[in-house]
């Protein structure tokens, strides 16, 4: 019987506007005739390069080499000939080494991994290095390593693990889609992790706005020992700490991991990713991203590979109907703003959202009123609205010893702040300003 999930702290409801791309079933793009495909796309090291300009390359071949433990390779989206290796523009907006590849139209795969078809037998060990070595990362956003969170070191014990379908960031159904049309995938990923771990079972939390992903899920749980649990509409019900309370109750302390209480979380999508590199035996090539927005002609979920120009992708969902003011990859709460059509998707890209004109407030941050809506609504109970004065005045140490580190960046406070300080900005700055100082000693 599932137990009645908890409620964490704070959190804010914003309008999901998910109906403009939830009920439109998933669909594989086309071939394209370049993918320009962005190096480093894990947290960690980057990976090392091992073709070179004017190289055959089949789909699924090598294209780097991990680095070290916390880094992960990269594959052929499909087969051609590397064109270049230049800079493209990334996420961040700075230029990040690319590899280009012109595709010779055949699609043609090259040597796959050996599928594991009987994985309950498979020693945990060598699924682990199928799951490394087929680049799998967390594809909720983050990007780490799956095969590091998936290694607890000598005396950590995990009894749970979680899949996180909750999907609760704004507009974006690619989740949604994947658990609905992909269940027994889901399921299967979920369960090869779970042997991994050394564990019988594992737990699916998805928000209960999606009735009909969790009755996909559950129709086929049972058969590989998986529970489903709904969870209520509560935006950042997806952050990993909020999720662990929610459903086992544990709150992972400032400064810990999940680990630290006995939990491994992953995404819903990495799941999938990681059922494709043991039953299937491919690398993580391609992800299923959301592509929304009210200038978007047809908005829904498309199956991209990594190395898609965003351009091209727009063009698969019709194009625009109205100049955009903003283009995002990600949601609108946590989602980083794009100034270039150039960037790529990567394994981590779960939508590209475009927002309308009439629905961008240009304002000019005024100065804290003091209502303390930013302190209900923070899930990880750190003080907004001192810590972004102090990052105002530079005062980063101040900063950190109000744990300014402990913050998820969801942006709840910046949702409701009634004087539109940027909040979520300042405590970004504040954070690469810490670890810059760190860095230095």
């Amino acid at each position: 019987m599932n137990e009645k999930p908890r409620k964490f702290k704070g959190g804010v409801h914003p309008d999901d506007s998910k109906a403009l791309s939830a009920s439109k079933p998933i669909q594989d793009a086309p071939l394209l005739e370049k993918y320009t495909v962005i190096m480093h796309q894990n947290i960690g090291a980057p990976p090392e390069l091992v073709v070179k300009k004017g190289d055959a390359v089949k789909k699924g071949a090598l294209l780097a080499k991990a680095t070290g433990f916390v880094s992960v390779p990269l594959h052929a989206p499909t087969s051609g000939i590397v064109s270049a290796i230049d800079k493209c523009p990334g996420p961040t907006g700075l230029a990040i080494p690319a590899i280009e590849i012109t595709a010779d139209g055949s699609d043609e795969w090259g040597s796959p991994f050996e599928p594991i078809a009987d994985w309950r037998q498979c020693p945990p060990a060598e699924l682990r290095q199928r799951v490394a070595d087929a680049g799998v990362v967390g594809m909720g956003g983050a990007g780490f390593p799956s095969h590091v969170k998936l290694s607890p070191p000598p005396g950590k014990e995990i009894d749970t693990l979680i899949l996180n379908g909750a999907e609760c960031e704004p507009y974006l159904t690619a989740d949604h889609r994947l658990m609905l049309e992909q269940a027994e995938e889901v399921v299967v990923g979920a369960a090869i992790i779970a042997r991994i771990i050394g564990l019988d079972t594992a737990i699916i939390g998805v928000e209960d706005n999606k009735p009909d992903a969790i009755a996909a899920l559950e129709a086929v749980a049972g058969r590989y020992n998986v529970r489903v649990q709904a969870l209520p509409v509560n935006y950042p019900q997806g952050a990993e700490k909020q999720l662990i309370y929610a459903i086992t109750g544990r709150e992972v302390p400032v400064g810990k991991l999940p680990m630290d209480v006995k939990c491994v979380v992953q995404n819903v999508a990495s799941a999938v990713a990681v059922a494709d590199a043991v039953v299937r035996g491919r690398p993580s090539i391609e992800r299923v991203t959301t592509i929304t927005g009210k200038p978007v002609v047809r908005p829904g979920n498309w199956r991209l590979r990594i190395g898609t120009p965003i351009a091209k992708a727009l063009e698969l969902a019709g194009g625009i109907s109205e100049q955009p003011a903003k283009l995002l990859l990600g949601g609108p709460m946590m989602g980083i703003a794009q100034r270039s059509l150039g960037v790529t998707v990567m394994k981590n890209t779960s939508g590209i959202l475009l927002i309308a004109g009439d629905e961008v407030s240009l304002y000019t941050s005024e100065p804290c009123i003091r209502c303390g809506r930013c302190v209900e609504v923070c899930p990880m109970s750190i003080l907004p609205a001192t810590i972004s004065q102090a990052v105002e005045n530079k005062r980063f140490d101040w900063a950190q010893q109000l744990n300014v580190t402990a913050c998820i960046e969801c942006g709840s406070c910046s949702y409701v702040c009634p004087s539109h300080r940027p909040l979520n900005q300042h405590f970004k700055w504040a954070k690469v300003e810490i670890q810059s100082k760190l860095r230095k000693k």
